[in-house]
């Protein structure tokens, strides 16, 4: 074989290499790509996951202390009515917080406190009760009240 065909050969060898070599380089690189658009995309989902988590926790939260409030003010208007059993505000005022406490639930810590009501001030040709039935009425709403809220807290 002649010079030039050495030459020839050698050249389309490291020519034929460099192919060879460049494609799997390129192949390895678009693994490499795909490997690191699939771990972005993991973190991100995770990262969404975790904020989404930090929402719902803030807004069960909110919640939970809105009918905390809603249960508390219930007792300050009813304790309001007690005192004042012949003001009509008085009356307004518990009715409107027993409204509340029907939107916040659940339907039996309502049952208790309208009946709460009723004692406290005799609706529905009802009679005011005794200072001892006021109580029962009193610890009856209290205990449906923290009842409710324990099963929040249990959720």
């Amino acid at each position: 074989m002649s010079e030039w065909g050495i030459a020839l050969i050698a050249a389309g060898s490291a020519i034929l290499g460099s192919i060879v070599t460049g494609f799997f380089a390129w192949k390895a690189g678009h693994r490499q790509a795909a490997a690191a658009e699939a771990a972005g995309q993991a973190q991100a989902a995770a990262l969404i996951s975790t904020v989404q988590a930090t929402l719902d926790e803030q807004r069960r939260t909110r919640a939970d202390e809105r009918r905390r409030q809603v249960y508390a003010d219930m007792l300050t208007a009813v304790t309001d009515l007690q005192r004042h059993r012949d003001d009509h505000d008085a009356l307004t005022r518990a009715l409107r917080a027993h409204d509340l406490v029907v939107l916040e639930g659940p339907d039996d810590v309502a049952q208790v406190a309208m009946t709460f009501i009723v004692r406290a001030r005799g609706l529905e040709g009802v009679a005011a009760a005794s200072a001892e039935e006021l109580v029962d009425a009193r610890r009856a709403y209290i205990d449906a009240a923290i009842l409710a809220l324990r099963d929040l807290d249990d959720r």
